[in-house]
């Protein structure tokens, strides 16, 4: 029990970052219809602009964090739109999604070719400690993670539920014609979610360093993990994109311990096809209609 105890929690600190990341692109989608296939080394990229602010502006840790997160928001979050989408989406789906593919091999070319193409170490936000939890053994780097990830995505539950400026970006998300006549500001809206979208990937990269390194390949795995969880969640809901998340991380985990960890990539597929061909909206999407 001890030991299922330990697996289940490590699973949801690890689908805790799948969440928030997953969490991002179903925002995005929501109100630009734009998937990023960036999404992945967007979470990689945030963890060099904080050490690159340690190494070279000889800054202490926790204040490279916050330079780490406003890079993060200008650069992934505004920059990403108004250089890419923006343009890219006047042309069609097809040549975005080839520009965010483009987007994210040029990203990871960049961390190997001008920082290291060797794994870093990244320092952690609580010491590490091991704690016992009725016989298991728990990291507070775990229990740091899910704290984190419980606060973040409960934040934006309540900004996008509870204030003005959240149910502008829902009408901006259902309709965007009718929340133009209504009076929203569309545009800043949708920019809102890439900023939202810019701090979401900066939290994940710096929860998820101290744990996997901070190493350019570190998106290929985070972005279709995250892509898989949206899948499975809904992704044209973000409570589906946090559900997703943390059942990804559980299975994974489990089906790893439980069943053969020489094939524990090929589960999360497993699902995911399971679900397509179950519940192709998702475990707790939205089931949308459209007229031929």
């Amino acid at each position: 029990m001890s030991a299922f105890l330990q697996l289940l929690i490590s699973g949801l600190a690890t689908g805790a970052i799948y969440a928030i990341v997953a969490v991002g692109f179903t925002l995005i989608w929501q109100t630009s219809q734009t998937i990023n296939f960036a999404q992945g080394e967007f979470v990689m990229i945030p963890a060099f602009f904080v050490l690159a602010a340690m190494k070279l502006g000889g800054l202490p840790f926790w204040a490279a964090c916050l330079v780490g997160l406003a890079v993060s928001v200008f650069v992934l979050g505004v920059m990403f739109k108004q250089a890419i989408v923006d343009p890219m989406l006047k042309h069609g789906v097809l040549p975005l999604v080839i520009s965010t593919i483009a987007l994210s091999l040029l990203l990871k070319e960049s961390a190997k070719e001008f920082y290291s193409s060797q794994a870093q170490p990244f320092p952690s936000l609580v010491p590490s400690v091991d704690l016992n939890l009725f016989g298991a053994v728990i990291s507070t780097q775990s229990l740091l993670v899910l704290g984190v990830a419980f606060v973040t995505v409960g934040g934006l539950n309540l900004l996008l539920n509870r204030t003005r400026f959240g149910r502008a970006m829902q009408a901006t998300a259902q309709n965007r014609s009718v929340a133009r006549i209504l009076g929203v500001p569309v545009e800043r809206m949708v920019l809102a979610t890439f900023v939202i979208n810019g701090l979401l990937v900066a939290i994940a990269s710096i929860l998820i360093s101290p744990i996997y390194l901070v190493k350019f390949t570190n998106g290929e795995t985070l972005g279709l993990a995250a892509f898989i969880a949206a899948i499975v969640g809904g992704f044209n809901q973000v409570r589906g994109a946090i559900v997703g998340g943390l059942v990804l991380g559980v299975v994974d985990n489990l089906s790893a311990a439980y069943i053969s960890a020489q094939y524990r990539g090929a589960f999360p597929l497993f699902l995911l096809i399971a679900v397509i061909l179950l519940k192709p909206e998702g475990l707790v999407g939205r089931r949308e209609e459209r007229t031929v």
